[in-house]
């Protein structure tokens, strides 16, 4: 008997990444990854909103509306009285 893994026995690197991110659920848990690992679980995927389409978002929002709050404390004054 080898102690070399046969082929059936190596993870893909997909099954790598998904074994990891499953520990990584687990609390307190410290989950190293690999650059190439960090990329194939999405980690450097670009997903927020650009400028323009904020911008375009904006459109029909009522610029006169009043702030909900003005001064430290009244935000949280303002959530209790929104019932």
């Amino acid at each position: 008997m080898t102690d070399q893994p046969n082929a059936q026995d190596v993870p893909t690197l997909d099954e790598l990444v998904t074994r990891k991110l499953a520990d990584a659920e687990t609390p307190g848990a410290v989950v190293e990854f690999d650059p190439e690992e960090a990329e194939r679980a999405g980690a450097f995927v670009e997903d927020a909103m650009s400028e323009a389409d904020a911008r375009e978002a904006e459109e029909g929002l009522d610029g006169d509306a009043e702030p909900i709050a003005t001064g430290r404390g009244e935000l949280i004054a303002a959530a209790r009285n929104a019932d």
